[in-house]
């Protein structure tokens, strides 16, 4: 339906969300910011997924925020209650996205035609993107008039070189797929969405295929590196490793290599609670 913001699919380890309002050009409306933080939470914490792709249906990844949801906004800021609230809120907007970073599986997104507003926020949480040509990312809230607030200014920073980050941000500029790919932002470019969803498709297998204990501390540790020095992600790298070095899971990887075989590793371990 048209309304439905996302679909959710499972085929094996590979999980895929697919963004499903293509007459909105996929823009997020609010049933999308309530219920995508329990949903990453929920795939994560299941412990069967092992990575997650990120597409869109129709010409456009991601206008942004639905802006309905502006509807009824006025006065949201006037008084000490409605600010507290507001934060509250905000917070809660910001978990959907603090989600995808902090899932104990890789996010690849697939990039198609535009991207801005809450969809760059959304894509600088994914672990890897790769995009169409005629993809774009664009910080659009300085264009209506307020700042980027669920993750952009934060993460984009730690991907791109500062000038570029404050160029975007203070202009409302576009930032083509090309240079984006360039600045490394997009890890590869395509020629269309059929090739983009193959490619991501082909990567996630890939990914899936490995031990995820290890792929999951991969990715922790990746993450700790950029917010933090080497000598101290050094130190983590050695708790951590510590606590997850599988011998199991390395045997298996090189007998299953040897004998020209898929290796086959078990899942995490499910920290659902009933």
């Amino acid at each position: 339906m048209s309304d439905t913001p996302y679909q959710l699919s499972q085929n094996g380890p590979v999980a895929r969300l697919t963004l499903s309002r293509p007459n909105k050009r996929n823009a997020l409306n609010a049933a999308y910011w309530r219920d995508l933080p329990g949903c990453i939470s929920d795939l994560s914490a299941a412990g069967q997924t092992r990575v997650l792709i990120l597409d869109a249906q129709g010409p456009h990844f991601c206008a942004g925020i639905d802006l309905a949801m502006f509807a009824g906004m006025s006065g949201s800021t006037d008084n000490a209650q409605t600010r507290e609230a507001f934060t509250y809120a905000l917070a809660q907007m910001q978990s959907g996205f603090d989600a995808l970073e902090a899932a104990r599986f890789p996010v690849i997104a697939a990039i198609q035609g535009c991207c801005i507003g809450a969809g760059v926020d959304m894509v600088s949480a994914c672990d890897i993107r790769l995009a169409t040509r005629d993809a774009f990312f664009r910080i659009e809230e300085i264009n209506v008039g307020m700042m980027a607030d669920v993750g952009t200014l934060q993460r984009l920073p730690k991907m791109l070189p500062l000038g570029i980050v404050r160029e975007l941000a203070f202009t409302g500029s576009t930032l083509d797929a090309e240079r984006a790919h360039t600045l490394g932002f997009v890890n590869t470019v395509y020629d269309d969405h059929a090739s983009v969803l193959a490619a991501v498709k082909e990567m996630a297998a890939q990914i899936a295929a490995k031990p995820p204990i290890a792929i999951a501390a991969s990715k922790d540790c990746i993450n700790h590196a950029r917010d933090h020095g080497v000598a101290e992600s050094m130190r983590y790298m050695r708790a951590l490793q510590a606590g997850v070095f599988s011998p199991a899971d390395i045997l298996t990887a090189v007998t299953a290599r040897a004998e020209g075989k898929v290796a086959e590793f078990a899942n995490l371990k499910s920290t659902k609670r009933d």
